[in-house]
């Protein structure tokens, strides 16, 4: 598949470099092109005051043409790509899903399946802990 890997984590909306005893990650989500202008990256509105992005913003805004989407339809056109150990198989692969967070054995996270042995490998929120059956 081939997957190209952030230069710098300005071209991300998300990222994480995961390394523990289940699983070692690499996992983005590249910033949207502009679907009208096509010149720049979307991003959240910047505060005038501290020159910084609003980070409870629920819209996204195209820096140079000032067109606005909705956080909703913005993320959910957005694909999130991988580079993973599988904890399953030990085997490295590659893989992409939607960026939208499932629940996962009573936990939130973004859900990828190994491309040999096909077990899911969830990408937890804040690396909380899977809860397991009594």
């Amino acid at each position: 598949m081939a997957l190209n890997v952030p230069e710098s984590m300005d071209k991300c909306l998300y990222f994480t470099n995961r390394n523990n005893e289940d699983v070692k990650l690499l996992a983005w989500v590249y910033r949207k092109e502009c679907p009208k202008c096509k010149k720049d990256q979307m991003g959240k509105p910047v505060d005038p005051k501290t020159g910084r992005p609003k980070s409870r913003s629920l819209e996204y805004v195209c820096p140079s043409c000032g067109y606005t989407e909705e956080k909703a339809v913005h993320e959910e056109s957005l694909t999130l790509e991988a580079i993973y150990t599988c904890p399953h198989c030990n085997k490295e692969g590659e893989s992409t899903t939607i960026y939208k967070r499932k629940s996962y054995k009573g936990v939130q996270a973004y859900i990828l399946e190994c491309q040999h042995c096909k077990e899911i490998i969830p990408i937890t929120k804040k690396l909380k802990k899977i809860k397991k059956k009594k």
